[in-house]
């Protein structure tokens, strides 16, 4: 049902995750106050490696089910390098979120933005923009709490792709492509989906790619190829441009969305939208940082990317084109920041932290809006 008041779960998290997370509240409660069309109610809630050395749990029970009742999340980085499950794994509550609410759609951007660090040469590399489409519930990852340990001796862990969430992974690599191609602009509006396994080897991603060619023949106006991981690796490094959407199984999208980050910059450029049929998380996908965490050192950018990216699917899905808006002026006011270089992140080498990096992000966002309002 249509509305226009929303309920947005918000976890901080750990480290960096609440400065970052605080600050990227603040600008979208400025942009639902000066566009107006929606409202939105934040609902902060602790979970994570903090919570966990406090508490023995990493999240409670009722912040696990207001996550589940929102109609957004938006989390912060989670984890504690001296913070450790029983099996030595890190403290992890939003993968349970992942497998609970199903999100199997992890969508992360690698876009390059204006004078940012560029690790690549060619001169093609400053219009980087392509999508690593994760699938978050299955892959290697369905192993998490499924472990076969035998002794001392030998772990053993199983590799899931089933056909019903692979489907529907497809779906939404020629959706995002069809959407991308219709937008258009520099970088962008390839109309191209690339599988990415490694189904010369595992009956399992053969299975995966099988699929992926079932679902493109649904899709004819999206062109459809493959490449075996270890080839798609080289080829980020070698000719990232030629790519559009990649879609992968958890792990390798795990891996390779880093990489991705990296030719743009680093993890603070990489913003994440993990989303399901009924839910949607919304994070910066880089971690927490916590050498660097309370010394306002921290690049705010992909918190106020995966923002926009909240505001976007909010907006689609609740049929309201003010969100949409809203989304769209964020993006432009972090492109405008870098563009200018009013934007200097510390994380570059700049001489901004987070407070000056947002200082110079809400002016731009100020001049967007009052250019908005006289228009």
């Amino acid at each position: 049902m249509a509305t226009n008041a929303l309920r947005i779960a918000v976890f901080p998290g750990d480290g960096i995750g609440r400065e970052v997370i605080p600050a990227a509240v603040s600008v979208l409660q400025r942009l639902e106050q000066r566009i107006g069309g929606f409202a939105l109610t934040f609902e902060t809630h602790d979970a994570g490696a903090a919570f966990y050395r406090e508490t023995g749990k990493d999240i409670s029970k009722p912040s696990f089910e207001a996550a589940r009742a929102a109609d957004a999340i938006l989390l912060g980085a989670m984890g504690l390098p001296d913070v450790r499950y029983p099996d030595g794994t890190e403290i992890a509550p939003h993968l349970t979120m992942r497998d609970e609410f199903g999100l199997y759609a992890g969508v992360r951007p690698v876009k390059a933005y204006p004078n940012t660090p560029r690790r690549l040469a060619d001169a093609r590399a400053a219009k980087l923009d392509f999508i690593v489409l994760r699938e978050s519930t299955e892959g290697l990852f369905w192993s998490r709490g499924r472990s076969q340990v035998i002794g001392d001796s030998e772990v053993r862990e199983t590799l899931r792709i089933s056909r019903p969430t692979t489907e529907k992974l497809f779906d939404v690599a020629f959706k995002l492509a069809r959407q991308r191609k219709a937008k258009g602009g520099a970088g962008t509006g390839k109309g191209h989906v690339t599988c990415v396994d490694k189904s010369n080897v595992f009956p399992a991603f053969a299975f995966f790619r099988r699929i992926g060619f079932e679902r493109a023949k649904l899709n004819p106006d999206i062109r459809f190829s493959t490449n075996y991981v270890d080839a798609q690796a080289l080829d980020l490094i070698r000719k990232p441009w030629d790519f559009d959407v990649l879609v992968m199984e958890n792990m390798f999208a795990d891996i390779l969305s880093d990489l991705g980050g990296g030719l743009v910059g680093g993890m603070g450029m990489a913003p994440c939208a993990e989303l399901g049929d009924d839910h949607g998380l919304f994070q910066p996908a880089h971690g927490s940082a916590p050498d660097i965490a309370g010394q306002d050192k921290a690049n705010p950018t992909a918190t106020l990317l995966s923002a926009a990216m909240m505001l976007d699917w909010l907006g689609e899905r609740h049929g309201l084109a003010s969100m949409n808006e809203a989304a769209g002026l964020l993006e432009a006011a972090v492109e405008n920041g870098f563009a200018t270089c009013s934007v200097r992140p510390m994380e570059f080498g700049g001489d901004q932290g987070l407070t000056a990096v947002m200082t110079a992000i809400d002016a731009c966002l100020e001049a967007l809006l009052s250019k908005r309002a006289g228009a």
